[in-house]
């Protein structure tokens, strides 16, 4: 068992690393296929050895599925698939027994067509008080065949569906996720309480899902590209509801993290104000290219963005929603963009790997918070999803362009050999793995110093030594073109080297660990990145 380490009782969600967990895919504790919560329990330990502070678990609940579980029918309960609620109540109290804090998610934009609600809501009928906690209207056109709008979805096609009594309903997703109306009281009440719920069971945070798309504009006026205010992103309600929230957090000591995806800084800022969120994802930096320029712009617009709130920075390489970095990296475009992901895209996966690596080290040296998702540990690519397993409904939205988001959620590889590498003991897992999984696996690289895992693992200890790593300043070295140089407190320097040649390395004390092996000459190659000591 590992050993627990003394989880900090200050504000730990400053500088913590963050582990996420997609339940389905991370290990499967009742050989049906499909990861669970008893999987989770049991390979707790890992995470412990591996250093993280706290668990992300993206939703848990009652679902249909039809969005793997964002489609939320109940959050008072634990889907069947995962197990149950008495189940993750012991997760969080053998989480917190050796240290590790428990963040789940929460989509407040939406529920499943499933839900109670909205069940009551098709069978109420038009004007029914039921249907006040939707966006029901009446459709345009001579006899209301048009939509209502004409507002794009965030999965491609229609946002709008129509029922049988003619009237129809939004859903910014899928037809299967209408949007709840957040003018209405019960809407609000409900969500304090479901905060409070899982509070009450040790939760140590919250994830917002889609945390600035939940207000509308009354009006419900055709959109209208680059005029403002946008008619349901950022709309300025939003912020009294996350006051509210955060007044109950402030209860409970937990800690907040919104998907807010803004192009704005300053409107991105706002959501950080100290009685807001206490946190939200860098999408800026997650979608960036490996360009030195880009990337020290991104850092720098990120630290300036957050210093007027007083707010932390996060940093996310990759999440269950977009490319595994050793894939992105290894591509002609190293940026991640929805519009541009396609099948076949080539793919250098020695090179995107190298980067990958390097990037680990970035992310842990600079202030803040950080974000590590399943599998990015030991160097997983994409998978390829043969056509006829894809799931995702981005892909089906689409008309079968979008390879969807399938590719990096497929389950974790545990043991080189045995059935789907240890993650089951079902042979054919809910997503198939590829054939050369083994070669990622969890034994095999946790017997080899130079594995991906072991990077992590050796990273990770020591950004827990405190010296210099986490929340604080950063100041810019003098460096060659295409390579970044900062220093942090206690005289931590990090180095990364994007140039297409070695780099000398500043005079230092020591070094502390590197992505890559110095040349023969001590010099820092290409794609690699160092920590020193000065």
């Amino acid at each position: 068992m590992a050993a627990p380490h003394s989880p900090r009782t200050d504000d730990w969600w400053r500088d913590a690393v963050i582990y996420q967990v997609y339940p389905r895919s991370f290990a499967d504790g009742d050989g049906d296929g499909t990861g669970d919560l008893a999987g989770v329990r049991a390979r707790l330990p890992y995470l412990a050895e591996l250093g993280v502070d706290a668990v992300w678990f993206t939703p848990w609940y009652a679902s249909p599925m039809v969005d793997g579980g964002y489609d939320v029918a109940d959050y008072r309960v634990i889907d069947p698939a995962f197990g149950t609620l008495a189940e993750a109540e012991k997760l969080i109290a053998e989480a917190a027994g050796l240290g590790i804090r428990v963040i789940v998610d929460i989509v407040p934009n939406h529920v499943s067509d499933q839900h109670r609600w909205f069940r009551a809501a098709l069978a109420a009928g038009p004007g029914s008080p039921e249907r006040e906690r939707f966006h029901f209207r009446p459709g345009r056109g001579a006899h209301g065949e048009l939509p209502p709008n004409d507002w794009p979805s965030q999965f491609s096609g229609r946002t709008w569906t129509r029922v049988p009594d003619g009237e129809w309903y939004l859903h910014l997703f899928t037809p299967e996720q209408p949007d709840l109306n957040w003018a209405h009281p019960a809407v609000r009440q409900e969500h304090e309480d479901i905060l409070r719920f899982w509070f009450e069971r040790g939760v140590a945070g919250v994830r917002i899902d889609s945390a600035a798309l939940l207000v509308k504009d009354p009006a419900l006026a055709d959109f209208e590209e680059g005029v403002d205010p946008h008619p349901y992103i950022d709309q300025d309600e939003l912020h009294d509801i996350y006051r509210a929230w955060r007044s109950i957090a402030d209860e409970y000591g937990a800690m907040f993290v919104g998907e807010v995806w803004l192009p704005d800084a300053e409107r991105f800022a706002r959501y950080l104000r100290p009685d807001e969120l206490h946190t939200a994802f860098n999408f800026n930096f997650l979608t960036c290219p490996w360009e030195a320029d880009r990337l020290r712009r991104t850092i720098d617009a990120t630290l300036a963005e957050h210093a007027p709130v007083g707010a932390p920075a996060t940093w996310v390489l990759c999440n269950h929603d977009v490319t595994r970095t050793v894939t992105r990296y290894g591509r002609a475009d190293t940026a991640f963009d929805f519009a541009t992901k396609a099948f076949g895209t080539p793919t250098d996966l020695e090179l995107g790997t190298r980067r990958a690596r390097a990037a680990a080290l970035l992310t842990l040296a600079l202030p803040g918070s950080v974000y590590v998702y399943q599998g990015e540990e030991l160097g997983l690519p994409e998978a390829e999803i043969p056509l006829d397993r894809i799931e995702d409904p981005m892909h089906f939205r689409s008309g079968g362009t979008d390879p969807g988001r399938d590719g990096c959620r497929v389950p974790l590889p545990w043991t080189a050999d045995g059935p789907s590498y240890g993650f089951s003991t079902a042979a054919d897992p809910w997503l198939p793995q590829p054939a050369d999984w083994g070669a990622y696996a969890v034994d095999r690289q946790r017997a080899d110093p130079g594995s991906m895992l072991a990077l992590y693992r050796e990273a990770l200890a020591l950004r827990r030594s405190g010296r210099g790593f986490g929340d604080g300043p950063l100041t810019w070295l003098p460096s060659g073109d295409d390579v970044l140089a900062f220093a942090r407190a206690d005289g931590l320097v990090c180095v990364v080297n994007l140039s297409d040649r070695a780099t000398p390395l500043p005079a230092h004390e020591r070094v502390l660990l590197t992505s890559g092996p110095l040349d023969a000459d001590g010099l820092l190659p290409r794609d690699t990145a160092v920590w020193l000591r000065v």
